[in-house]
């Protein structure tokens, strides 16, 4: 091995590999069925998103990190329809130190995970009768500050 590909102390680098991505669970609820379409205006779109990631059992640095996506359309009480996905993704983060593992499970992963969760999200809500709900990229890095953030004070 070359010292390029060689951290300082002679190590290699840290890697992060994908190996496995599936939705864990898919779910679509139409509440208001065909008189949605009716509804005046144009549906509020209410995003949640959690985030959650465990070792993988008998594997070293092998971790699921699972993407929760919650979407609800609704006018004004009036919900035209819920979708939630959780999507997951099988990540061997080899060689990476301890102080990084989960920066990079919770920003990182993710934010691979993404472009997938938000393609079966916009096809859930075309075939369920909606124009396709296309999420706006998401600032993992961001959240994952807001919740150190949250942490700290409490």
């Amino acid at each position: 091995m070359t010292t390029e590909t060689q951290s300082a102390e002679g190590s290699p680098p840290p890697t992060l590999r994908v190996l496995a991505q599936y939705a864990k669970s898919v779910s679509m609820v139409t509440r208001e069925g065909v008189q949605a379409q009716g509804l005046p205006g144009q549906p509020n779109i209410d995003l949640g998103v959690d985030l959650s990631s465990n070792p993988i059992e008998g594997q070293n640095k092998v971790f699921e990190t699972v993407l929760k996506l919650i979407a609800r359309a609704h006018v004004g009480e009036d919900t035209v329809f819920e979708i939630e996905l959780a999507y997951a993704g099988v990540f061997d983060v080899s060689a990476a130190p301890e102080e990084i593992m989960e920066p990079v499970l919770m920003i990182d992963c993710p934010r691979l995970l993404f472009p997938f969760a938000r393609r079966i999200v916009a096809e859930m809500s075309r075939e369920g009768g909606f124009p396709p709900l296309l999420i706006d990229p998401i600032d993992f890095a961001g959240l994952y500050q807001n919740q150190l953030a949250q942490q700290s004070q409490a």
